[in-house]
């Protein structure tokens, strides 16, 4: 008998598909997915070598099939993460919830009663916590060695047209889809920055779209935020030519920076000082994706935590709707 996750992946968009890959290459998982499109459903099958009895129209058919699942990955657009996470909870599955957790508040405080009652774990996908160069400036900022955290500074832009070719004809273009770089990119951020610092306290944000073709939701983001005492600030844009995130925590002691286009973790101590520099290798965005997935399977097991929990992701979709509505009303938001 197979001592391996028979794990269910419900949708083969591209992160999808980069689950089903991932997962895959872990060798922990036997695998079975949901997709509604049929010349989809056999290409993915094909490609990953999936039983097409364990290839699904929908998750209602994969329930009431006759496949078991332990977990599953729930990778459909958000408006459908909580209703799939009521059905998936209800039946004692473990569940790997992309982010964001969803687009509003309702039917998150049942779908967490239920989870809590069924004692299934719920993780949320926000990968750059699996980041090498965030986990190293994490380590670096948890070692105590720089003192009390004063400050965060998030900036962060690519060329997204370039980088995801189809934006405009996914989900993205549309905000009650999940589209928009607020709920799609820079949740990211304000996700680390809970990582780091513990939980936002109120936030400002000033979002437009300034540039990129094709769509009108907003493709500029700058927040002001309090962690906690800790200020933050986030700045992220889809529209420059450089693809880099660089990520600073000014301590009172010194200062720390994950810079992902230089691939490395730096430090500095002394006033006008040098920068101390750890570089590391990371060739494919893949890696991230198997990192968080073999957290999951572990919490799973018992002897480990997934990098972000249904709670912090809960907390995450507060920022989300609370940095929508300030950039809406030009106001601060408080975060309870």
């Amino acid at each position: 008998m197979s001592s391996k996750h028979k794990i269910l992946v419900i949708g083969t968009g591209s992160i999808g598909e980069r689950h089903l890959r991932c997962l895959q290459s872990t060798d922990r998982c036997e695998l079975a997915f949901c997709e509604p499109l049929e010349s989809r459903r056999l290409e993915v099958a094909g490609r990953y070598g999936i039983d097409s009895n364990l290839a699904f129209g929908s998750l209602d058919e994969a329930l009431a099939s006759a496949a078991s699942f332990d977990s599953a990955v729930v990778a459909a657009p958000a408006p459908f993460h909580i209703p799939m996470g009521m059905q998936l909870a209800a039946a004692g599955i473990h569940i790997m919830m992309e982010k964001p957790l969803s687009l509003s508040l309702e039917g998150i405080t049942e779908f967490e009663d239920l989870v809590n009652s069924k004692e299934i774990i719920v993780a949320v996908g926000y990968t750059h916590r699996a980041h090498t160069a965030m986990i190293g400036l994490k380590e670096k900022l948890d070692s105590g060695k720089f003192g009390r955290p004063l400050e965060l500074r998030v900036d962060l832009g690519q060329p997204f047209a370039v980088i995801r070719p189809a934006y405009a004809d996914v989900y993205f273009a549309d905000p009650k889809m999940g589209g928009g770089s607020i709920q799609d990119m820079i949740t990211h951020f304000y996700s680390i920055g809970d990582w780091l610092l513990g939980p936002m306290d109120r936030i400002v944000t000033h979002a437009k779209h300034q540039a990129l073709p094709r769509v009108e939701v907003e493709d500029t983001v700058h927040s002001l935020a309090d962690h906690g005492g800790v200020m933050a600030t986030y700045s992220q844009n889809l529209t420059q030519a450089q693809n880099e995130v660089t990520t600073t925590v000014i301590c009172e002691g010194g200062s720390i920076r994950a810079d992902y286009r230089k691939k490395r973790v730096s430090w500095i101590t002394e006033p006008n000082g040098e920068w101390n520099h750890e570089p590391y290798e990371m060739d494919d965005i893949d890696e991230i994706y198997v990192r968080q997935n073999n957290a999951f399977l572990d919490e799973v097991e018992g002897k480990g935590k997934s990098l972000c929990s249904l709670e912090e992701g809960i907390r995450t979709l507060k920022v989300n709707l609370a940095s929508l509505k300030s950039a809406e009303t030009f106001t601060w938001q408080e975060l309870s």
